[in-house]
């Protein structure tokens, strides 16, 4: 699942980090001005030190085979489902279901020959109870039958800050009163709300195959997961479709979708892609969700397991209840993915897309086996944002995605002092933060620094490859590592996924003439009652008359000094890799600063240079710096961060940073930039003749550029 975060530019955190000098010990990287830490009561506290046990399986479903119809004006599901289902381990003579606000019909065993025995049951609204006719063993199957009525809109609505309700089944203007919303029918199952519209077996753990036949009106086109393998019309004006899912998956994985969409079909090699969107989108389809089958390709080969699933489908839909949802082979998208080809230029939303096809690997075909190992699916598919970046569009692009990552997570300081993988959580959805998802994939990246791309690849391959179709947690990711890489990893896992919070260091660079050394001084300054004293493996890149020496620390004391013999360098890179997730203060020369913006090779190298050099803007070599940004070409996320601290100029500066700011504005690649660039003009140079330079910004293709421009028309009046 992929919860939506406000866009969140690096430019306008190096802004306000320029803004004001903070207390030395804390001075942030990326730049984020950290605020004081609100104290937990104890009650709060008590919460959070209950443990969170994994759900005994006592039961196992196997198979779900459901057969549903709709009543449009009561949003009432009209259900019947069989299930397959053997006990788990011990002998058992009962079976308690998960099933929510159900009006129940029937509760049968099924026999031979199409017979049924009627069981004893007791429901409370929430489970059902049921004895069965005698005592199972594990190696004995059995079927139960269930007629109902769900009615999940006389549900509370629930739900959390990730996911707003958990009605599980959603009738969207069923009566069809909104002229400008279609009617629809939708699923949101994570992380247990199925059992809404289909008595099952909630959590993590449980993996059934289905079959769904669904019963709608001729004119709707129908979705679920797996394949459909019937379309046969009713004769009076209905129509069933059978979808049947044949590989395992999660129960909370289930999805339906009905409503009046255009299906765009696409395919890698022989896979049915396709995408479900509104009529009036059919045409944009194609761009918003055309990288589809290269991504698919892209995570197979990468990984060296190939998409496992009979076929993948996208979906958008309206008023959904979070960003998107990675049901297996059947992506639900909010309806923000509904965009025209001017839209797709400020906010494509690529990201979403690669987040949720990679959770066919990371969440669908592995799955965290309790919600408190969801950080199994989600830092995962956070991550494989970042590699789908990294090979489209290059390093630079994805780390630029990455440090937003980093910095949401820095900047959300309720969230320091939470475990990674937490079994103390007071709600399963409270697992949906800044730290299972954002803090998550820069861990994974740090791993993947620390081991090399052969063996992270390897073991990644090697962890799908040995729990396909099984739960799983955060153990079994380390076993897979440390068979392929021979290496004990616990002290990574431990520090960085078993505990809270990071680490805070303090790097002072000097160079001692007359020994002819250079002295490396780490100091570990994080709160070492409430954080781990970490062993940071670190790479170090010293330059030197044109050429890169790199070398390796081990930071795991408070405090270390390290010495290298060595002519006096031009550049000490401390983090070469820019992989480590700290907060960071570098006491170097001014000199090195200004050396690591022009010549360290990447985007954070430049950032990081940028932000050290802010500070000392009235520097004449810095006011170059600052100009020469804006023709960086590096990321347009440098050029961007340009045009936020054009303020920072001398006047004579501002004056030559004109010309720059207008090619800006009507050139640059980056609609965000030349949005920017005419807002910062009208700003800046409100006395200057503007008028047609803001007359063609607002025929700009790109809304936010349109948008600018003529709000700077307006103030030039």
């Amino acid at each position: 699942m992929k919860k939506i975060l406000l866009p969140f530019f690096f430019a306008a955190v190096l802004v306000s980090c320029a803004a004001r000098k903070l207390p030395e010990k804390h001075v942030m990287l990326p730049g984020l001005t950290i605020t004081e830490n609100i104290s937990k009561d104890t009650t709060e506290k008590n919460i959070y030190d209950r443990y969170k046990e994994s759900y005994t399986r006592v039961t196992d479903l196997l198979h779900t085979d459901l057969k549903v119809s709709f009543n449009w004006d009561s949003s009432f599901v009209y259900g019947e489902a069989i299930l397959q289902l053997k006990p788990y381990f011990y002998p058992s003579d009962s079976l308690i279901l998960d099933a929510t606000g159900f009006r129940l019909h029937e509760v049968s065993l099924l026999k031979g020959a199409g017979g049924k025995v009627p069981l004893e049951y007791d429901y409370d609204g929430k489970k059902i109870r049921i004895g069965l006719d005698r005592q199972y063993t594990r190696e004995e199957k059995y079927e139960i039958f269930i007629g109902y009525t769900a009615m999940p809109d006389r549900l509370e609505a629930g739900g959390s800050e990730a996911i707003t309700q958990d009605k599980g089944l959603y009738f969207i203007d069923p009566l069809d009163k909104d002229p400008d919303k279609p009617s629809q029918i939708w699923t949101q199952g994570e992380t247990e709300a199925n059992s809404a519209w289909f008595p099952t077996i909630n959590g993590p753990q449980e993996n059934h195959t289905q079959r769904i036949a669904l019963t709608v009106n001729d004119k709707y086109v129908t979705l679920s997961n797996g394949t459909q393998v019937s379309s046969k019309s009713n004769g009076n004006g209905t129509r069933t479709d059978i979808w049947e899912q044949e590989l395992p998956h999660a129960t909370y994985l289930t999805m339906i979708a009905v409503g009046d969409f255009a299906v765009v079909k696409d395919k890698w090699r022989n896979l049915e892609v396709n995408y479900y969107v509104e009529p009036e989108f059919e045409q944009y389809a194609p761009l918003i969700f055309g990288n589809t089958p290269e991504m698919i390709g892209f995570y197979s080969d990468l990984l060296g397991v190939e998409y496992p699933w009979s076929k993948y489908s996208q979906i958008v839909v309206r008023d959904f209840v979070s960003g998107a949802m990675e049901n297996t082979t059947a992506t639900v998208f909010f309806d923000q993915m509904n965009m025209t080809d001017r839209e797709y230029l400020d906010e494509d939303h690529e990201d979403i897309i690669a987040h949720e096809l990679f959770h066919h690997w990371f969440g669908d075909l592995v799955t965290c086996e309790s919600w408190s190992n969801l950080p199994l699916n989600e830092a995962f598919a956070t991550y494989g944002e970042y590699l789908w970046l990294e090979h489209k569009y290059g390093r630079a692009e994805a780390d630029v995605h990455g440090f937003n990552d980093m910095a949401y997570y820095f900047f959300d300081q309720d969230s320091h002092d939470k475990d990674l993988i937490r079994y103390q959580v007071p709600h399963r959805e409270d697992m949906f933060d800044v730290v299972t998802y954002q803090k998550g994939g820069r861990v994974l990246h740090m791993l993947r620094k620390y081991v090399g791309d052969e063996a992270f690849f390897a073991a990644l391959k090697l962890y799908l490859e040995r729990h396909r179709f099984q739960p799983v947690e955060v153990h079994d990711l380390r076993l897979a590592f440390e068979d392929v890489t021979g290496e004990d990893l616990n002290w990574f896992f431990n520090q960085w996924m078993l505990a809270s919070g990071h680490p805070e260091l303090n790097f002072e660079v000097s160079y001692e003439q007359e020994a002819g050394q250079v002295v490396i001084r780490t100091e570990q300054t994080q709160n070492l009652e409430n954080n781990p004293l970490y062993k940071i493996p670190l790479k170090v890149d010293f330059y030197t008359g044109g050429k890169v020496e790199r070398k390796q620390l081990v930071i795991d004391e408070i405090v270390q000094t390290f010495a290298f013999e060595m002519p006096r360098p031009d550049l000490v890179n401390m983090d070469a890799e820019k992989m480590l997730l700290a907060q960071v203060r570098v006491d170097k020369p001014l000199e090195q600063w200004l050396y690591q913006y022009y010549h360290a090779p990447l985007y954070m190298d430049k950032y990081r240079a940028l932000q050290y050099l802010v500070a000392h803007s009235a520097d004449p070599r810095v006011q170059e710096v600052l100009l020469d940004a804006f023709r960086d070409e590096t990321t347009w996320a440098i050029r961007l961060g340009a045009v936020h601290l054009a303020g920072r100029l001398s006047e004579e500066n501002k004056e030559k940073a004109y010309s720059a700011l207008a090619d800006l504005a009507s050139g640059d690649e980056k609609s965000l930039v030349r949005a920017l660039a005419v807002e910062t003009i009208a700003t800046l140079f409100p006395k200057k003749d503007n008028k047609a330079l803001f007359e063609k910004a607002a025929k700009d293709k790109s809304p936010a550029v349109e948008n600018a421009a003529k709000k700077a028309l307006g103030k030039n009046r």
